[in-house]
């Protein structure tokens, strides 16, 4: 079958069309575009309702292929869960694919599996980490996430570190305030920005002890501007309350 003929069939069929499924499955093919192939197998989710079924057997039919990967995160069921946490152990090295397919599973997913992530050199697979810790982090206290993520706010790539705000600001924390602010004084310029925004955002007492605290730690210059606009918006927000 050739791939204008699987387009066509595709773009003509309901969406939500059962009787679609087998057609999909006997027409995908590891030759085709890899548009095509992730168009079949997101549809063959999104229609059946033993999407992991079909997709394990498109596995066991063709390998290991990235968009089966792919489709095994969108299935939502455990079975596809427990097989991607299988096929994460069993490689020699962590596969972003796999990482990335089972970021919704983050809360599932054991502390000990996110942190080694978390510490692998490459930043695709770290920030793949830091995603499943977004659904695992309410699940840890203040002290298991800061040393999870110590690390992380020293990194010197600016994308690491803003993610790794991005979570901890959930809290409010003095430890977690504190360490947002040190990424406020030794950070680079956007690194800085964020955490910065970060305090400001989380707006409770700490926050605004440690905001009040960098305002006299930080030198003249755009960090200390930002910082008193924080504060200024704190008072504000204090006073209308």
């Amino acid at each position: 079958m050739k791939e204008r003929q699987v387009w066509e069939h595709l773009n003509k069929q309901k969406i939500n069309s059962h009787t679609n499924v087998q057609w999909l499955i006997e027409a995908y093919s590891p030759e085709f575009s890899i548009e095509l192939r992730v168009a079949i197998v997101e549809r063959i989710c999104v229609i059946s309702k033993e999407g992991w079924a079909n997709i394990h057997f498109l596995y066991h039919r063709f390998g290991f292929q990235p968009e089966l990967i792919h489709a095994a995160g969108m299935c939502h069921q455990h079975g596809a869960r427990d097989w991607l946490i299988m096929q994460l152990n069993e490689q020699e090295e962590f596969q972003l694919k796999i990482l990335q397919a089972l970021a919704c599973w983050g809360a599932y997913l054991p502390e000990a599996l996110i942190q080694k992530a978390l510490n692998q050199p490459e930043q695709a697979i770290q920030l793949a980490g830091l995603e499943l810790l977004t659904y695992k982090a309410h699940q840890l206290s203040n002290t298991d996430l800061l040393e999870m993520t110590d690390k992380l706010l020293d990194d010197f790539r600016e994308a690491i570190v803003i993610a790794t705000i991005k979570i901890l600001q959930r809290r409010d924390g003095i430890d977690i305030c504190k360490a947002i602010a040190n990424v406020a004084k030794k950070g680079t310029d956007a690194s800085a920005y964020a955490a910065i925004m970060a305090l400001g955002s989380i707006g409770s007492v700490h926050s605004t002890l440690v905001l009040s605290n960098l305002k006299d730690q930080l030198p003249t210059g755009k960090r200390l501007d930002l910082v008193n606009k924080q504060l200024q918006h704190q008072y504000f927000t204090s006073k209308a309350c």
